[in-house]
């Protein structure tokens, strides 16, 4: 997870170097980060019906190749068109590392699901940390093109190298939680799409997710425009680019978020926790449109953003293991995990809002007023649908263990 976080959260780095190198707009060249994300997130529910049938070494085997071949094309791509098929590469690539490690995170530890999931997660969304430098120098002294090929051949070896040390639970190895309502029924995939319970997780992650994804995308725009990219920024043992030092801060933050809003909500509960965090993230982003002009401040907000964003891959899938079962949480999360790719497709419209406008604060205000709608739909909505779901199953399976013990009683006597 830590060797593929890049080829999302490096890419903002790329983005004003390639714009300079070739003179096409930001749009078209931010196009490539859509199909990235799209591709990695609709085509989950098909990994995840390989990762049940070959197992996790294979799947995240097969997407270490692909994420090292991604930034190779990229590095050789002199038109839109290899950007754009190095996007789609990359994310099959990444889709097949993520889906498949957060499935086994999901397996593994039901009492700890959440912070599993979270710590999981959390190589992805930090994982990029150590690397913000490295690639950011590599670009300014040996070109894009050099940063593209060695982090593309590093990464995907990583990756290869490490799958084969993965593998899957059996059932005398895991226990569930006393602290969190979990189903013991395991749902198929058409099941899971018949509840509105799912739908309605579906619409919670498009809403938060949006503002979170279109921050790793445009941060480095946000902050060219708001004249704090190149700011020094002085903490007195070193001095660093406010931009530069804000992605490294934001990869930390990510990835922390994840692991800590996961343990919270294995004591305090999944919806809890996504108001508390959709909450901050809101106000977070309302206040970088409104003080982001200030280097420090933008630094700060950006840092909350990002912490108050990155639980979402920790909540969300662990409410489905929750509210699902495990047995075919692969496919069923790979579905509700298309939601990031329906959030990525808003992406570039945030530019074009932007250049609409003459100013990000339109675009900030609008995925603010997106996660605070959320906020509230975690209390109001989904807490009493989930009450009810889990009622329901424990009824039923109340019912089929009567109907079963009948069935064994003559048998007995």
């Amino acid at each position: 997870m830590v060797a593929t976080a890049n080829i999302q959260y490096a890419w903002t780095l790329f983005v004003p170097e390639i714009q300079a190198t070739y003179g096409w707009t930001r749009a078209s060249i931010q196009a490539a980060f859509t199909i990235f994300v799209v591709v990695q997130t609709w085509l989950t529910p098909i990994e995840g019906y390989f990762i049940d049938k070959y197992g996790p070494r294979v799947m995240v085997a097969i997407g270490g190749v692909l994420t090292g071949l991604a930034w190779v094309i990229n590095s050789y791509a002199t038109d839109l068109t290899g950007f754009y098929i190095g996007a789609a590469v990359g994310g099959m690539g990444v889709g097949c590392v993520y889906s498949t490690c957060i499935n086994n995170a999901l397996k593994w530890f039901p009492h700890r699901r959440g912070l599993a999931v979270g710590l999981t997660a959390g190589g992805y969304g930090a994982g990029s940390a150590l690397t913000i430098l490295p690639i950011a120098n590599m670009i300014a002294t040996t070109g894009f093109q050099s940063a593209f090929f060695f982090f593309g051949i590093l990464q995907g070896t990583i990756i290869f190298a490490v799958a084969w040390f993965l593998r899957s639970p059996q059932k005398e190895e895991v226990r569930h939680s006393t602290k969190v309502s979990q189903s013991r029924r395991d749902y198929t995939l058409g099941e899971a799409l018949r509840t509105p319970v799912f739908w309605t997780m579906m619409a919670m992650f498009i809403l938060t997710v949006t503002g979170g994804l279109m921050a790793v995308a445009q941060l480095g725009l946000i902050a060219h425009d708001l004249g704090v990219k190149e700011f020094p920024v002085n903490l007195y043992f070193f001095t660093m680019a406010a931009l530069p030092f804000a992605l490294m801060l934001d990869r930390v933050m990510n990835g922390l978020s994840r692991p800590l809003f996961g343990w919270i909500s294995d004591h305090i509960g999944r919806e809890k926790t996504m108001f508390i965090a959709f909450t901050m993230e809101g106000v977070g982003i309302v206040a970088l449109g409104y003080f982001g002009h200030n280097p420090y401040a933008f630094l700060i907000l950006s840092g909350v953003v990002f912490l108050a964003w990155g639980e979402v891959y920790s909540l969300f899938s662990a409410t489905a293991g929750d509210a699902f079962g495990t047995k075919h949480v692969g496919k069923i999360y790979g579905v509700l995990y298309c939601a990031k790719g329906f959030a990525a497709l808003l992406v570039p419209v945030g530019n074009l809002l932007m250049e609409a406008t003459g100013t990000w604060s339109t675009v900030l205000y609008t995925v603010a007023a997106m996660d605070l709608l959320s906020a509230t739909c975690a209390l109001v909505v989904l807490r009493p649908m989930l009450a009810k779901h889990h009622a329901r199953n424990a009824e039923e399976m109340r019912i089929a263990d009567l109907a079963q013990n009948q069935q064994i009683r003559p048998a007995t006597t």
